[in-house]
């Protein structure tokens, strides 16, 4: 028999035992007050054997969840008296709620986890870093029933040496005054009148107090922080923000529309890496290398004869172009219309109220710091004796290179290695992991299927150990030293190499380290919920601050700065990453919001699969795309959305319907129940809807209506198996 019913049988069958024998009549006040002087002479005469007994029942009814424990504690009182009653009922009151808070956690923490942990992970990661706090508020108040707080402490994350400590010290005053209670049975007449009114109060003013000395130590120690810095009087402008990337743009675009004024410093280019060398240019790149991939199967769509030449110099001039032609929505000219003060220099925070460019000094009320991120280099001996590139770099190339090594697996590597194959370089792709690592093992398959099919070679599962520069030794060639998963070296020749291995968020030369603003393992800006830094009005929002590294996330961030720079001092608002979109740009692409099978699995999620095939969309055989898939993740016997993977053609476009829905609380039977246009590839998305529908068809009531049915044709019925 499973351990966990055992337990349950167990615990369940006590409780009816004692329901049925009515125990519950020894443990009220009246049992208690009638059998007082025995229990007392009992003490007397066997002070061992009665602690004993006592703390075995007090603890097995903790336990168990068992009414009396008011009861037990004045017993406490009366048989012991003050100095040994104490010890003792707190002893035994928080082993016994210890117990009951693990049989919690065993029968039920992961059933609850898996079906609402995404709506409890804003309490678990709030007990993670306070829970100690909370429950020594909670047990602070002895009219909040303490079962209930050991049952649904047990259904979070809240560690187990946690619960009994800060149980053992919030119970003290509670249970001091009961088991005092206790010494003067005599006077009480009912349990009520323990705890007056003015009682409860000083109870509730006592678990106040930890939050109050909390927040007034927060203050004293912000007060400290700031000390050292001399305040202006008046300030020149209201925000001044420092970099001009996705976060930075929004954050001033909103500061203006609102009216404040705001500053805006550049040191290298309007509109960060995404215009200049990630989103757009890349997208351009992949837009030209897929048409020449089209062209090379145009013979699927009945063309008899396709011939493409294409000179590489030129389709990196396209590129360029493209940033040119984007470049306006993100130029200074466009944002000082709006509003916004834009300075091109290095910005550099010098206190926090004041920011020094080009030998000026800003005053403000809040700074916002968004400075994105820079390409990692890996450290491999010999890379700075080879032609290497990065993702901002690879740009200037004006000649194709006949070979290419790419190190990284990541989406960007994927992106750039499947389009340069597509442009007729020999791609060799290097990733210590595997492909695509963090998304699911059928989304890695495809992507990797599809870039073998393009012509990289993959070594997944290979170390990158060195470089070595072109010499007579090696045949002129410059030639990157991996070691494969056998521990053998491979040298691979390379005309040019491009590393894609992630990206590090710009930290330094800002002045972080002179203000002591400390940084993540990750290098990122530490910030808290409301994105703000060690100084309550600097901020940081987009790739500095993590922890995505999405321009859409970058955005999404800037609104949270910008407007608890502005307003904090009269509203705040937690940053909320419940909704995450993510997209990578190969063909087929993936998108992935929320969970994913393997993100699942590693957290103990129980979740329901369904899964549509494209290969079936009548849109995806038109336009010879029937690949890939649609992969709903939902809480099991319920259509909640917990996570979507689309791989294919427009995954990323048909992901915005899932995201939508998750955001606003829209279940797989509302997008069932919504039109879509025929034929087109967003179908897919009902049809993984209808799947999910006819896996939860009512069988029994099905066969009724077919009865039903039956009988309105005049045929005669056959009794459904189990009717009666």
């Amino acid at each position: 028999m499973n351990k966990r019913w055992l337990l349950i049988g167990t615990l369940v069958l006590l409780i009816v035992l004692f329901s049925a024998f009515d125990l519950q009549r020894f443990f009220s006040l009246d049992a208690l007050k009638a059998s007082h002087d025995a229990l007392k002479e009992a003490y007397d005469n066997e002070p061992l054997y009665i602690i004993s007994v006592y703390s075995v029942t007090y603890i097995v009814m903790a336990a168990l969840s068992l009414p009396g424990a008011t009861v037990m504690t004045l017993a406490g009182g009366a048989m012991f008296g003050i100095w040994v009653g104490v010890p003792v009922v707190l002893i035994s009151a928080t082993i016994g709620a210890t117990l009951a808070f693990w049989v919690s956690r065993y029968i039920l923490r992961d059933t609850v986890q898996s079906r609402f942990g995404d709506r409890l992970e804003t309490i678990n990661n709030g007990l993670e870093r306070d829970g100690a706090f909370y429950l020594f508020s909670l047990r602070l108040v002895p009219a909040f029933p303490f079962f209930l707080i050991n049952l649904l402490m047990g259904l979070t994350r809240i560690s187990s040496r946690t619960f009994f400590w800060a149980s053992l010290i919030g119970m003290f005053a509670g249970s001091s005054v009961y088991v005092n209670a206790g010494t003067q049975l005599a006077s009480i007449s009912s349990l009520s009148d323990i705890l007056s009114p003015a009682l409860i109060i000083s109870f509730v003013l006592l678990a106040i107090f930890p939050w109050l000395a909390r927040w007034g130590l927060g203050r004293v120690k912000t007060r400290r922080l700031y000390a050292r810095w001399p305040k202006p009087e008046t300030f020149d402008r209201n925000l001044v923000v420092i970099g001009a990337g996705a976060a930075g743009l929004v954050t001033a675009y909103i500061a203006a529309a609102v009216r404040a004024k705001v500053t805006l410093i550049e040191g290298h280019k309007m509109g960060g890496d995404c215009l200049n060398y990630g989103c757009v240019p890349s997208k351009a790149l992949i837009r030209s290398a897929g048409f020449l991939k089209q062209a090379q199967q145009s013979g699927s769509l009945g063309m008899t004869e396709t011939r493409v030449d294409y000179d590489f110099a030129e389709v990196m001039a396209r590129v360029h172009r493209v940033v040119k032609t984007v470049e306006p929505h993100d130029s200074i000219e466009r944002y000082t219309k709006l509003g916004v003060e834009v300075i091109e220099g290095q910005a550099r925070i010098t206190s926090p109220w004041t920011v020094t460019v080009n030998g000026q000094t800003l005053t403000t009320r809040a700074i916002v710091i968004a400075t994105g991120a820079s390409p990692a280099v890996p450290k491999i001996p010999g890379l700075e004796s080879v032609r290497y590139y990065t993702s901002d770099t690879i740009w200037s190339l004006t000649e194709r290179p006949e070979r290419l090594v790419v190190l990284g697996g990541g989406p960007i590597g994927c992106e750039l290695a499947q389009a340069f194959a597509r442009l007729g370089c020999q791609v060799t792709q290097v990733e210590m992991g595997d492909l695509m690592q963090r998304e699911d093992e059928d989304a890695r398959t495809l992507v990797s299927a599809a870039l073998a099919d393009d012509g990289v070679q993959i070594l997944a599962q290979t170390k990158a150990v060195r470089c070595e520069a072109a010499s007579e030794s090696n045949g002129h060639s410059q030639q990157l030293i991996v070691q494969e998963q056998d521990g053998r070296e491979k040298a691979i020749p390379f005309d040019a190499m491009l590393c894609a291995v992630g990206r590090v968020p710009r930290t330094e030369g800002f002045g972080l380290e002179e203000l002591g603003i400390p940084v993540t393992s990750r290098r990122t800006i530490e910030t808290n919920a409301w994105l703000q830094t060690l100084y309550p009005n600097i901020y940081a929002c987009g790739d500095v601050a993590g922890p995505y590294q999405f321009t859409h996330t970058a955005a999404h961030q800037a609104w949270y700065a910008s407007v608890n720079a502005l307003f904090g001092d009269f509203k705040r608002f937690k940053a909320d990453y419940s909704v995450i979109p993510r997209s990578t740009f190969t063909d087929p692409e993936v998108a992935r919001v929320g969970l994913s099978e393997d993100e699942a699995r590693t957290r103990g999620i129980t979740v329901e699969v369904t899964r549509y095939g494209l290969d079936d969309l009548d849109r995806a055989i038109a336009d010879e795309a029937a690949q890939g898939f649609v992969k709903v993740l939902t809480v099991p016997g319920k259509d909640r959305i917990l996570g979507v993977t689309i791989v294919g053609k427009h995954a990323s476009d048909l992901l915005a319907e899932y995201v939508l829905a998750m955001k606003h609380g829209l279940g797989l039977n509302k997008i069932l129940g919504t039109i879509h246009t025929y034929p087109t590839w967003p179908e897919a998305n009902k049809y993984a809807a209808g799947e999910w529908k006819r896996a939860h068809a009512p069988q029994k009531l099905l066969q009724w209506v077919k009865q039903f049915h039956a009988w309105r044709r005049g045929e005669k019925t056959v009794r459904v198996k189990g009717s009666s």
